[in-house]
């Protein structure tokens, strides 16, 4: 038996903001351009959460995608929604708030809490209809 992906899609609202601390104002809106707004900007996110495995014997499920989507609003979605990424969330501090490092920052809190022998394949977020990000780890 081949190798089944399973997808689960959560949603969350955040704001923030595009900027370097070393760097003048003139730097970061030259880099940033409107991101680098002082006083921010949120996004409407979809979070797409795929993990990999083969069907279980028993339930026929990769994995009991009820189970999948409480993972990810317990560790994730509670903790980004409504919320300033600069601010609010721990696991973005330090961090500049770019797509790119929250995708990797909601991977590196998902992949160990997906339950062997089932893998995180991939996390996806959209952060705009134009723009998404995609990450294997």
């Amino acid at each position: 038996m081949g190798i089944v992906y399973l997808t689960r899609i959560e949603h969350f609202n955040a704001a923030h903001r595009l900027f370097n601390p070393l760097w003048s104002d003139e730097k970061n809106e030259e880099v940033y351009g409107k991101c680098a707004n002082a006083n921010w900007h949120g996004h409407n996110f979809e979070l797409y959460v795929t993990v990999k495995g083969t069907p279980s014997s028993e339930t026929g499920f990769v994995m009991d995608a009820k189970k999948l989507s409480k993972i990810i609003n317990k560790s994730i979605i509670d903790i980004v929604d409504h919320r300033n990424l600069n601010i609010d969330v721990p696991f973005m501090e330090g961090k500049t708030t770019s797509i790119e490092n929250l995708v990797i920052g909601i991977w590196e809190i998902l992949e160990p809490l997906i339950p062997s022998p089932v893998k995180l394949h991939c996390v996806k977020l959209v952060e705009t209809p134009r723009i998404f990000i995609e990450y294997f780890g």
